[in-house]
């Protein structure tokens, strides 16, 4: 239980200790983070807003909570049970969803799970869940998956997902990525992994160079589009297929319908689109899971 910001400082220190290992994809390790009474701050709001050009008047975005959220994550990503090490993690796939607009000054009390684990063909998925309540009203919640190469034991059946958006659609916009929000942005989230900023470290890991955050790059996408920040029931989701490299030229591509705008951004050095997206609205979306929360083992503060 946290009842401060977590402490960016202490998860790349917890995750220093060896990884135990995936022991089976049936054998998720039980984890939770959860972090109480966190009335959103103005100057972080303020901060995000400008890195990404995104707007707010009386509620924040609707990306802001997995920003805002992330460093429960970084909790569970680094706990000693995570099985593997965080080094190695990927992010791969976003479905984020909200119940209803969330204030610019509400108090929310956010809870993180690691829900399931999938042995794939290349390697091993880890979905995990965060809820985001005030008042005890469920109001947002997403599902983050993360990826892992290697060879992990036979392949589990892949999971359910929604109809990937299509690649057509008009050019919305282009800009030239940077690296200026790097640090800016890590301070939001807590992941200060070496791969948003060095290019030596990148080259060790796979990668050509250093290349943004997921989230940075996808709120950069949702500044360009057209989209409802009202009270209705709202989902988006993302498919990140690829790094997005510093000091890169980008289009984004739209196609929107009455309820559903679908898009993709593609680097002009790639033949494939790093990101894919889905926006939907409206009251009959039905929420991400049904399942309780995880009887998981809470990680706790020790601040606190």
């Amino acid at each position: 239980m946290f009842r401060h910001r977590p402490s960016a400082l202490a998860n790349h220190l917890r995750a220093l200790h060896p990884s135990q290992g995936v022991r089976g994809a049936d054998d998720v390790p039980p984890i939770r983070a959860v972090w109480s009474r966190h009335r959103i701050e103005s100057h972080q709001l303020a901060e995000f807003l400008a890195l990404t050009g995104l707007r707010a008047d009386h509620h924040v975005p609707m990306i802001y909570p997995h920003v805002l959220s992330f460093p429960l994550q970084m909790v569970v990503l680094t706990h000693p049970r995570f099985p593997v090490p965080i080094w190695k993690v990927l992010q791969i796939r976003n479905q984020l969803f909200q119940h209803r607009a969330i204030a610019t000054d509400a108090v929310l009390d956010m809870d993180t799970v690691l829900a399931d684990q999938r042995i794939v063909s290349k390697g091993v998925e880890f979905d995990l869940h965060t809820e985001v309540s005030t008042d005890r009203e469920l109001v947002w919640e997403s599902t983050t998956t993360f990826y892992v190469r290697g060879q992990f034991g036979p392949a589990s059946a892949p999971p359910a997902s929604v109809r990937l958006p299509s690649l057509g659609g008009m050019l919305a916009a282009r800009w030239q990525t940077t690296d200026a929000a790097g640090w800016r942005f890590a301070a939001l989230t807590g992941d200060y992994n070496g791969i948003h900023y060095w290019s030596w470290y990148a080259r060790l890991m796979g990668f050509r160079r250093a290349f943004l955050h997921p989230q940075l790059v996808l709120a950069q996408c949702l500044s360009h589009l057209d989209l409802s920040r009202g009270s209705e029931r709202e989902r988006l989701d993302v498919w990140l297929r690829g790094p997005v490299y510093l000091r890169t030229a980008v289009q984004l591509f739209v196609s929107a319908t009455a309820r559903d705008t679908d898009f993709h951004l593609l680097p002009d050095d790639e033949h494939r689109p790093a990101v894919l997206g889905r926006w939907r609205s409206g009251a009959s979306l039905s929420r991400l899971t049904d399942a309780p929360a995880s009887q998981a083992c809470a990680v706790r503060d020790d601040k606190a």
